[in-house]
């Protein structure tokens, strides 16, 4: 009785557990560990309007970091512009664009910047749009006047840059394999880098002549792709093509005359001191020389000189072996070498025999004469 009565208990106590288990809210159906995982809202939607093309930014140097920042005033155009964003906030997307920026300056999503250099460079109106470097502002509070503001988060990386990332080295050893290659990859590789560095020289030749011309002429600078040459730059502004707006005051006529006359002044240089044809012709030859030691190589031709040039030196090393041991050597590994060596010894000295003969004989003749003059 005692069994059964203990049995009963247990059975009421695991059914009152499960009572309770079954007694939770619905929102208990995910895991503690889920729930904790999910990412904020304002984290979502930071990255969802750093990701959109129609915000404008610009890269710069923080502390010795490069940031991605935007201006104030281009942050409340963009959401004025695209509302649907809001939806991500839910319960705060009612939200001002005003309030937005200072919840996310709280969250350290992003960080509030100034310029560097807040003073007027010679022959400059005003100061520079986008700055290249800044400085922390010591007031985290959003503004849309003069203010920038830079994402202090990692930007998720796409998928392209990481399948480029596991190719990189992939890269790198077929350019160490190069000088194996077949003679119509070298060759198709040759022309195609030679194509693109002609093409990138053009591209600089030409931007500075343009420059140049209206410079001299019409009194503007105007660089057409202006981030050609800029050190930090993404892959869309490196190579914009229509230029900046000149913000520098209008050159003087004395000093547009004065460069006109040093650009005429080096072209005749230049000219002047161009090599000719048989420089030219000597160089090209050269070059082609270079050139085709390195298209002509192949591992075949290398270990074939590499085996022709070890074996007479086997066959020297072998035969003065066998001679200092007493040991004649077999047909075929060093007795010719060894005929050949001594023939060339008899050689050398029956031509050294021959010369002192000679001279000898030259030495009488000449004593003979100073005889007869006495």
């Amino acid at each position: 009785m005692k069994k059964a009565g203990g049995a009963e208990k247990k059975r009421v106590r695991r059914s009152s557990g499960a009572i309770q288990n079954g007694g939770r809210d619905s929102n208990s159906d995910t895991p503690p560990r889920k729930q904790a995982i999910q990412k904020d809202v304002f984290q979502l939607f930071a990255e969802k309007v750093r990701d959109h093309k129609d915000l404008v930014s610009r890269w710069a140097v923080l502390q010795e970091t490069r940031v991605e920042y935007f201006r104030g005033k281009d942050f409340v155009r963009f959401l004025r512009n695209h509302p649907e964003l809001k939806d991500i906030l839910e319960s705060d997307r009612n939200l001002e664009a005003e309030d937005i920026a200072d919840v996310l300056l709280r969250k350290n999503l992003l960080v509030r910047c100034d310029r560097v250099v807040k003073t007027l460079r010679p022959g400059k109106k005003k100061l520079s749009t986008w700055p290249a470097h800044l400085e922390i502002f010591p007031d985290q509070v959003f503004s849309e006047n003069d203010a920038f503001f830079a994402w202090t988060f990692v930007k998720r990386r796409p998928l392209w840059q990481t399948l480029l990332s596991f190719f990189w080295p992939v890269v790198t050893l077929a350019i160490c394999l190069f000088p194996v290659y077949p003679h119509r990859c070298k060759l198709l590789i040759l022309y195609s880098c030679l194509g693109v560095l002609l093409l990138f020289l053009s591209l600089l030749v030409l931007r500075g002549a343009i420059f140049g011309a209206l410079y001299i002429i019409l009194g503007k600078r105007v660089w057409f792709f202006p981030n050609i040459l800029a050190e930090e730059a993404t892959l869309r502004e490196l190579f914009r093509f229509w230029p900046k707006k000149d913000e520098e005051e209008r050159p003087k006529w004395t000093t547009r005359v004065f460069y006109a006359a040093v650009g005429v002044l080096v072209i005749l240089l230049l000219r002047h001191h161009a090599p000719d044809e048989a420089a030219r012709a000597r160089y090209q030859k050269r070059v082609s020389n270079i050139i085709d030691d390195v298209l002509e190589w192949s591992p075949r031709l290398a270990l074939s000189g590499m085996m022709e040039n070890l074996q007479p030196v086997a066959n020297a090393t072998e035969a003065s072996n066998a001679t200092e041991e007493g040991v004649t050597p077999p047909d075929g590994m060093g007795a010719e070498t060894i005929t050949e060596q001594h023939e060339a010894k008899v050689s050398e000295n029956l031509e050294n025999s021959d010369e002192n003969l000679d001279n000898s004989e030259e030495n009488l003749d000449n004593s003979g004469e100073q005889k007869h003059d006495i």
